[in-house]
């Protein structure tokens, strides 16, 4: 009751936070704790380096690929039911059908999901989480956030991860917290072993906290939108012909020269007798 009651207190400390954020633009990363924000990237960043890469490293080389997939899948299905309780709460009932039954295919027929034979059924895997219900109906996302050991965020997604608690069956069981940490720590290596391949790519930006906050905004943003999100407002006008004009919308109006047309006067036709 009372680890409850202190999500419950902080979830709404949140929500008061989000909300002087919410009407920031969707698209723009907002990100005025920058100087706060990279110092905790380097801190995340070294304790990869030495802790938690080297593990990884060490997870992959002992457990074969297939039982690597196989513990994917496991991890994939287990919290499969966050994104189907988001499924309804974004109205899409048609695909929370859908990957409720993947999910039942899953832990049954996928020996608890070990295995993953929903998608060769034709029932893909979706995305769907709390921070993405809040962008689905106009929540913005704030302030672009670097958590410490946990990563990037923001105000939106933030408050979204402790709302996905409830969505978990972690928090019905009875297991122990130990129990609980050791099953998140297992989860987290997984998922930096099968990040491993993109290390290079991340080695060779010159700015890897610009890097890193560009791909998660952008990843975010397209997930809420579910692949198509909204072009960038560039402020250019459209002609009669529908193509773009040349001058920003925003440009101040054409001179006037102070030359007008002359109106042609009609002859007044006499009347007929």
């Amino acid at each position: 009751m009372g680890d409850s009651m202190g999500r419950l207190l902080l979830c709404a400390g949140l929500v008061l936070g989000l909300g002087a954020c919410a009407h920031s633009p969707s698209y723009d990363p907002q990100d005025p704790l920058e100087k706060i924000n990279r110092p905790i990237l380097t801190f995340n960043l070294k304790a990869d380096q030495y802790v938690l890469r080297p593990v990884a490293k060490t997870y992959a080389k002992v457990l074969p690929e297939f039982a690597r997939k196989g513990v994917s899948n496991f991890f994939d299905n287990f919290f499969y039911p966050t994104t189907i309780v988001n499924d309804l709460l974004q109205a899409k009932f048609v695909q929370g059908g859908q990957d409720t039954l993947r999910f039942v295919v899953n832990s049954t027929l996928g020996l608890a999901g070990f295995l993953d034979v929903a998608t060769t059924q034709g029932l893909v895997a979706n995305d769907e989480d709390l921070g993405q219900t809040f962008g689905r109906w106009g929540v913005g996302p704030g302030w672009y956030l670097m958590l410490p050991i946990l990563g990037p965020s923001s105000n939106r997604d933030l408050v979204g991860r402790v709302g996905d608690n409830w969505t978990e069956i972690l928090t019905y069981t009875d297991i122990s917290f130990y129990d609980r940490l050791a099953v998140k720590a297992v989860e987290t290596v997984n998922t930096r072993a099968r990040l491993l391949s993109s290390d290079h790519a991340l080695n060779e930006q010159l700015d890897q906290y610009v890097f890193i906050r560009t791909a998660f905004l952008d990843r975010r943003q397209t997930l809420v939108f579910d692949g198509n999100p909204p072009e960038e407002d560039l402020g250019f006008e459209e002609d009669d012909t529908g193509d773009a004009a040349a001058t920003p919308a925003d440009a101040p109006p054409a001179a006037d020269t102070g030359k007008k047309k002359k109106k042609k006067k009609k002859k007044a036709t006499p009347p007929t007798p």
